[in-house]
């Protein structure tokens, strides 16, 4: 599954988009390395997020390519 998508279905960012905007912004990792919204994001993959003035990271648990809101944070598991 591509970042950008996995971002805005686990509700980690809010919008597709914005997901996109953060790819190319470089503030998106994928186990280490800055990824591209195209690149793919596989189950065990950490994924670490840099926001305005906080960051996150993450550890991917699931791919769904639809989820419910209640169903969405069983996609990964808070590492930081």
């Amino acid at each position: 599954m591509r970042i950008d998508k996995f971002l805005k279905n686990s509700r980690l960012i809010k919008r597709r988009a914005i997901a996109k905007e953060a790819c190319d912004g470089e503030r998106v990792l994928i186990n280490g390395r800055t990824a591209k919204p195209g690149a793919e994001v596989s189950v065990g993959d950490t994924v670490h997020v840099r926001f305005g003035n906080g960051e996150i990271k993450v550890k991917v648990l699931a791919l769904t390519e639809s989820t419910r809101k209640e169903d969405a944070a069983s996609m990964y598991e808070v590492i930081m």
